[in-house]
């Protein structure tokens, strides 16, 4: 008797959280019927643009009821280019915000994620290093941490990510209760070189992750955004190489929210 009790309890308490989540057509109610049908394929829906052609984002338009925050962070360093992507992962369990936040804590999993090279004609690492570092000056490698059982109001962790084309980036990753998820922005605190040349300044590129508990699974929002020394817009395909990133960074996180419930 006390067993079924329990779990009539249990099923209680399950269907109350669940009656609080937000569905994703509350969080994007006038949004196109065909990115809604793409967002919940495992590719998502990606979209990119440029500001010589003006933006149109996603969650600025359509009545997107998430925080402003969430965009302003990508637009107040006035970048060249942004990518979007809106990802559902489908869960029949419920999922925490405990559970997303443990998930962002393990950097070692974004070492040797695959990318699809142009150039080289195949998939290939885009991170082939990937740690978390004690700080902005104390790059030396610290292990990722246990899971927790406590969700921070907040969080700064710092990253070493062995980037294929730039080599070692510095990231900062700030973590942040948001409305009705977690906000995790990277931010890079050092330059990206190539061939020691600058080609992305210090705080000049952000990719940043919106997760929410929705009725349908997970919602991932993902922006990024970056301005790029103009030199090397002329030569590389600026779209591509962050929509890479961005992808890479969003499925690190997919995957991790998938193993963590």
């Amino acid at each position: 008797m006390k067993r079924i009790i329990s779990v009539m309890i249990f099923l209680l308490c399950a269907i109350n959280v669940f009656s609080q989540l937000r569905s994703f057509d509350d969080i994007f109610p006038s949004m196109n019927e065909t990115i809604r049908e793409s967002a919940i394929t495992d590719s998502g829906y990606v979209k990119t643009s440029r500001k010589e052609d003006g933006f149109d984002i996603l969650a600025s338009r359509n009545n997107a009821r998430l925080d402003p925050s969430i965009v302003n962070i990508i637009t107040r360093i006035n970048p060249g280019y942004i990518v979007e992507s809106i990802t559902v992962i489908p869960s029949d369990k419920p999922v925490t915000l405990l559970n997303i936040y443990n998930a962002l804590g393990k950097i070692q999993n974004l070492k040797g994620r695959l990318y699809s090279s142009a150039t080289r004609n195949k998939d290939i690492p885009l991170f082939e290093e990937a740690t978390r570092i004690a700080g902005e000056k104390q790059t030396n490698a610290i292990p990722d941490p246990s899971l927790a059982t406590v969700l921070p109001q907040t969080e700064t962790v710092y990253l070493r990510l062995k980037d294929v084309n730039f080599g070692n980036t510095f990231y900062r990753g700030e973590i942040t209760l948001v409305q009705n998820g977690l906000r995790y922005t990277m931010s890079n605190f050092r330059n990206m070189t190539y061939l020691f040349v600058p080609v992305i300044r210090e705080d000049k590129f952000i990719a940043q992750l919106y997760i929410e508990p929705i009725r349908e699974g997970v919602l991932i929002y993902s922006i990024a955004g970056a301005d790029v020394a103009h030199f090397f817009t002329l030569h590389i395909h600026v779209d591509s190489a962050i929509s890479k990133r961005l992808a890479v960074i969003t499925e690190w996180a997919a995957d991790g929210i998938r193993l963590t419930r």
